[in-house]
């Protein structure tokens, strides 16, 4: 039962591996595998993550977004600060980790005003709004911070390649709070949590520390000795919080994808494909491997960096499997209103669809 559970928890770090090891068999370890890992994006993921657990433990992030939620006034505005809150914090604390902290905000709002109706609508655009948010900036979402690191992307140049897109994901998602009603809310609850000033004072420094490590400010192997001794003191189960699967996860990809490199049939047909079409081939992959795998993957197959990082940023909409974050919102929303799985799943098709199928076309006219 263990084994299962933790199985259908973590089915993508599974098929990472079993994917791994067949491409073994057609190419046998060897000395060239140490080449495949980008050790640098392994290092800035784990220390981004362990300094956000941390945060999460002295409940900043749900502290912060409770007060901006108290003071709402109507349903209208509490869907455009959620919505806000998930897509700024997605930037910063990835989409994963936004969606674990604030979608329980949503739930809470709607049942203390009595419109669990709109729950579903609501993640649904929260989900929509941590995957796309987080585009923007190298540390938003793991495949951003891989792809940085992997092409050695200037800083500059990435964030003007995703800031036409981004500004278009927020349009969008302030025009779907649009048919929302703006019914007077009330919510009298209180909360009996402080901050933890001096913590949260340390574990923002820290914070800094990493984003200037992704930015290649510091070197990454400073920040793998100062970081986890920091949290071993202040709070070591952070750093057992931390989500090995997803650096598991990238772990295996890189033996997959560097496999594939060398059996030449599959380099050959693979490099056919991006050279058609790469922002098209990588949107379409990540509906059916999820993007950060997809972003692994392409990557040693095409040079042409900005479609890749557009395909597999507008790519994390559409199916419930084009990223890992909307698995997570499926859950909660399956935990916290059960009885409405079927309803979720059709609406949040739809309108992933219409987001991804807006997002590319206009990445095909105008971003590429």
């Amino acid at each position: 039962m263990a084994v299962k559970r933790f199985i259908k928890k973590n089915a993508v770090f599974c098929v990472a591996a079993l994917a791994a090891l067949i491409t073994c068999f057609f190419v046998p370890p060897d000395i060239e595998y140490l080449d495949y890992f980008d050790w640098k994006t392994l290092a800035c993921l784990f220390l981004t993550l362990a300094v956000v657990c941390a945060l999460r433990n002295i409940k900043f992030f749900t502290i912060l977004a409770r007060r901006l939620v108290l003071i709402t006034g109507n349903l209208r505005s509490l869907f455009v600060l959620l919505i806000i809150i998930t897509f700024i914090g997605s930037m910063i604390i990835a989409n994963d980790m936004a969606l674990i902290t604030f979608l329980p905000l949503g739930y809470f709002a709607l049942a203390a005003s009595k419109n669990e109706k709109y729950m579903a609508y609501l993640f649904i655009l929260q989900n929509i709004s941590a995957n796309l948010g987080g585009m923007l900036t190298p540390f938003g979402n793991p495949q951003n911070l891989y792809l940085y690191s992997f092409f050695n992307i200037p800083t500059g140049e990435f964030c003007l390649i995703m800031l036409p897109p981004f500004l278009l994901a927020i349009s969008l998602l302030l025009i779907a709070c649009i048919p929302v009603k703006s019914l007077k809310l009330e919510i009298n609850e209180k909360f009996p949590e402080k901050l933890n000033v001096w913590k949260t004072i340390l574990y923002m420094i820290l914070f800094a520390f990493a984003i200037l490590i992704v930015f290649r400010a510091i070197p990454y192997w400073v920040g793998l000795i100062i970081v986890p001794v920091v949290l071993l003191i202040i709070d070591k189960e952070s750093l057992l919080m931390v989500d090995y699967p997803l650096l598991g996860t990238f772990f295996f990809f890189f033996v997959f994808s560097g496999n594939l490199c060398r059996i030449d049939a599959v380099n050959e047909f693979i490099s056919s494909l991006l050279a058609k079409d790469t922002l098209l081939v990588s949107t379409l992959s990540c509906q059916f491997i999820s993007n950060v795998p997809t972003s692994i993957l392409l990557s040693h197959f095409t040079t042409d960096y900005r479609s890749l990082l557009l395909g597999v940023n507008i790519g994390g909409t559409g199916t419930l499997i084009a990223s890992l974050a909307s698995l997570i919102t499926f859950s909660e929303f399956r935990i916290l209103y059960p009885g409405h799985s079927k309803q979720y799943f059709i609406m949040f098709t739809v309108i992933n669809i219409v987001f991804l199928a807006i997002m590319t076309v206009a990445a095909k006219l105008f971003f590429v």
